[in-house]
């Protein structure tokens, strides 16, 4: 999964432009739930999402490389946010495909970070399905939401966390395309720790949930959850793979239990989190009574929600 030496490695390239997040053991929280609560605060990065770290040691490489020409990829926002923050140290072009009736603040601030957007497809799956022929068509690089790179410098977030929380006896992490939850498991390998891994998705996107019980990639006909950085139909393989063989267990949580987590993280922390942001303290309520007296980690891992969102969700309207 990750060395001593590609941790190191992107270290030295994610601290060049960004410093570390806090992570913090909220007392409010711990009042709430009955359990010692550590946050993760990835919606503290400079694009308000962790994705920032895996761009940043994505675009090194590259450059290192002598791979200067432009780029391709698909999201729903946050790893279309990374791309072209960190790209723009180098000059690199950068073109994204989103699906319609994608967030419109997270469309405005890849555009702002330099990203030229295409509209193309119904959700994040036919947005990449296009990407790949436009990469093709266009002489563009296709970058996935999952490679090495992505994931060691998502590591580094992981290793902030056990290095000042130490060994927690959970971590609830939600699963997009898989790098959050995969750099943490090798995170916790490379250290030794006992600490058990636990993926959340949502029960109107759970194509992971699905695979995970399975033990195979089972994909989903449809995403149906205004958590957009879970809106994922088709799990990754080597995610899928590692997922299988590191994490205790990956549970779903419904919309209306991640509207709830992200109104307690607005009282109890006066934290901004988006809908994926919040899935894993919403996964953390939901098995909070086996919990108790432990010393459990949630990742936050963006606060990059559009504001018309999230005035429903504060007033109880979604």
């Amino acid at each position: 999964m990750i060395t001593s030496e590609q941790l190191n490695e992107a270290r030295e390239i994610v601290y060049a432009s960004m410093s570390p997040t806090m992570q913090v053991p909220w007392p409010l929280l711990k009042e709430h739930t009955g359990v010692e609560v550590w946050v993760k605060h990835e919606n503290h990065t400079p694009i308000g999402a962790f994705k920032a770290r895996g761009g940043l040691v994505l675009m090194a490489r590259r450059q290192q490389a002598g791979l200067t020409n432009g780029i391709i990829s698909a999201t729903r926002g946050n790893h279309g946010q990374s791309l072209p923050f960190a790209a723009r140290q180098y000059d690199i072009p950068v073109t994204i495909v989103i699906p319609k009736g994608n967030s419109v603040e997270k469309n405005r601030a890849m555009e702002a970070f330099g990203a030229t957007l295409i509209e193309h497809g119904g959700d994040f799956n036919e947005a990449f399905d296009h990407a790949v022929d436009l990469s093709a068509e266009r002489e563009l690089d296709l970058i996935g939401s999952f490679i090495p790179e992505l994931v060691h410098g998502v590591s580094t977030y992981g290793a902030e966390l056990f290095e000042t929380a130490g060994e927690l006896d959970t971590v609830y992490v939600p699963i997009g395309m898989g790098s959050g939850i995969c750099s943490l498991i090798g995170i916790r390998d490379l250290m030794g720790l006992k600490t058990k891994i636990v993926g959340v998705v949502s029960n109107n996107a759970n194509a992971y949930a699905l695979s995970f019980k399975a033990g195979t990639v089972t994909a989903t006909n449809s995403v149906n959850t205004f958590a957009d950085g879970l809106a994922v139909r088709i799990p990754h393989p080597q995610a899928l793979e590692i997922i299988l063989q590191g994490a205790e267990r990956v549970i779903e949580v419904s919309d209306e239990q991640i509207a709830r987590a992200m109104r307690l993280y607005y009282t109890h922390t006066h934290n901004i989190s988006e809908g994926a942001g919040a899935a894993a303290l919403a996964g953390l309520m939901s098995e909070r009574q086996q919990l108790q007296g432990k010393r459990v980690g949630g990742i936050l891992t963006g606060g990059n929600v559009d504001m018309d969102l999230y005035q429903k969700v504060l007033s109880k309207e979604l």
